[in-house]
């Protein structure tokens, strides 16, 4: 990475938009918090941001690294924990910080031995956090939360996850794009370390609790790996070369399949008797627009890599139009969630 990537200036301005964002998000519902409720408004920032910083380690686009942290802050997994009690937010939010010393250990003699120690730190403070929380009488996250196999619709389509109350375990819409792109470029890279935290989160969420941790707590490193290779993902997008044409395209049948299939659900839902799930056509509806959106998205980007024209002109167009996509995604789903659990 070159000292631009690390500008404060880019810091301080990621941070400011994930806090005002957060306030947007939170302002209608500020004068009933109590004052535990205000770490709703703090815990999407600060996750945001310490999303942001880790994903400098491994994705040098600006960009990437920005949405990388908004989908971690402001995705459904995040935003779903408010209906826990609000430090089990807080500690989701801490979760990228604690990896920054084993993604940022200077240079020593034994390296890799110091980065798989930093590594266990998220961990050993989930498992804290419950002791500590279990003395206090302080219960973020029943013991008994798990996943069932229903909250995995979330995967395809949150928005209607949240308006039947199931957990929130995926992303929005759009990222999926990237995060194909994103998990391509991991097993190509060979990142064992990242494979390895991934799945060992992965496993652990769908375990029986032990020392008193809902299963559902481990889903949050999980979530941060996913955010930081959607970050790749994007970067990989914005320079896809014509050898990468054919990754694109198939990201970008993902994304006509799942569009077709939520707009056909929509249709069968506004078909039940005398309307009685026309609010679930209407959000199947939504996020089949979505998934249309991010297909046309990758589209434009599958001919522009297809038409060889100069890499660094073509720069641009991809960004804006991943920014305008993303954005549009974020700002509608988790203003809909919001809404929902509040």
């Amino acid at each position: 990475m070159n000292k631009e990537s690390h500008s404060p200036g880019k810091f301080f301005a990621a941070g400011a938009i994930y806090a005002a964002f957060a306030v947007y998000l939170y302002q209608p519902y500020l004068g009933s918090f109590n004052r535990w409720q205000y770490l709703l408004v703090v815990n999407p920032s600060l996750a945001s941001l310490g999303c942001y910083v880790l994903s400098r380690r491994w994705v040098s686009s600006s960009v990437g690294s920005f949405f990388a942290g908004a989908i971690y802050g402001f995705g459904p997994f995040m935003l779903g924990l408010a209906k826990f009690h609000p430090t089990a937010g807080f500690l989701a939010a801490t979760i990228p910080w604690l990896f920054c010393p084993a993604a940022f250990i200077p240079k020593t003699r034994w390296p890799r031995l110091w980065e798989a120690c930093f590594s266990f730190l998220p961990f050993v403070a989930i498992i804290v956090f419950f002791q500590v929380s279990v003395q206090c009488r302080l219960f973020a996250v029943p013991r008994g939360a798990k996943l069932h196999l229903a909250d995995f619709f979330a995967l395809v389509a949150p928005l209607v996850a949240a308006k039947r109350g199931l957990t929130l375990v995926g992303f929005y819409h759009i990222p999926v794009a990237p995060l194909v792109m994103g998990f391509s470029m991991l097993l190509a890279a060979r990142r064992i370390g990242v494979m390895t935290i991934l799945a060992v989160s992965a496993v652990l969420a769908f375990c029986s609790p032990f020392l008193n941790i809902s299963p559902i707590m481990w889903l949050t490193i999980a979530a941060m790996c996913c955010s930081i290779l959607i970050g790749a993902g994007i970067q990989g997008l914005i320079l896809a070369g014509f050898a990468d044409r054919k990754w694109v395209l198939t990201i970008a049948g993902i994304c006509g399949v799942l569009a077709i299939a939520t707009l056909l659900l929509a249709t069968k839902y506004f078909q039940v008797f005398v309307g009685l799930a026309a609010g679930y056509a209407r959000v199947f509806t939504e996020t089949g627009k979505m998934y249309t959106l991010g297909a046309v998205t990758m589209l434009v980007i599958f001919f522009l890599a297809r038409a060889k024209l100069l890499v660094e002109r073509r720069l641009p167009v991809r960004a804006i139009l991943l920014c305008l996509a993303m954005g549009a995604d974020i700002f509608f789903g988790a203003r809909f969630i919001v809404d929902r659990l509040l």
